[in-house]
């Protein structure tokens, strides 16, 4: 499984460049667990000799020859780690967090231009046309569910493409409403 390691700066807080100038390139951590149960890893595509042992809740590290006792607390991604008796954090992701939060993003952003039903219901009046320029928090349209009337208004300035509904159009949750641009 591959990984990718941000470190962070014990006094700042900061995500950490190694060169304190560049921008930031997160380690990648390459770690396969042989059917012996030994580890192979691989360190920015470099061979590292390790092995590890858990030890009462800390784990006892042997890095290239080098013994080093590690206590970690949080959750991942985010981790804290006392290492030596050096406090560091660090931000591990595999390559699946990061495909899906990369394709989440990605969903947002497109999504923010469409414009749904929050409720099935039945569209009683459209206060904007194709072509409109609206404001943040205007009224799009209004629709009807269980006898109450509900606003749907814009979440940001911006310009109606295409409008999916008409008046009297009964509408699902999660129907297409608007197309903004």
């Amino acid at each position: 499984m591959r990984y990718f390691v941000n470190l962070e700066d014990s006094q700042t807080g900061a995500i950490a460049a190694s060169d304190g100038v560049a921008p930031v390139v997160p380690i990648v951590v390459d770690l396969t667990e042989l059917p012996s149960g030994a580890l192979e890893v691989s360190v920015d595509g470099k061979r590292v000799a390790v092995d590890v042992v858990s030890i009462g809740g800390t784990l006892s590290v042997r890095v290239a020859g080098r013994m080093v006792d590690l206590t970690t607390e949080g959750s991942l991604p985010e981790l804290g780690a006392v290492a030596s008796g050096h406090r560091s954090y660090v931000r591990v992701e595999s390559e699946r967090q990061r495909a899906a939060a990369a394709a989440k993003s990605t969903d947002r952003g497109s999504s923010d231009k469409i414009v749904k039903s929050p409720m099935p219901g039945r569209v009683i009046r459209l206060h904007v046309a194709a072509n409109d320029d609206v404001v943040a928090g205007q009224t799009l349209c209004v629709i009807e569910a269980m006898k109450m009337e509900n606003e749907v208004k814009a979440k940001a300035a911006c310009t109606v493409a295409t409008v999916h509904v008409t008046e009297g159009a009964t509408v699902e949750v999660n129907g297409k409403l608007f197309t903004l641009a």
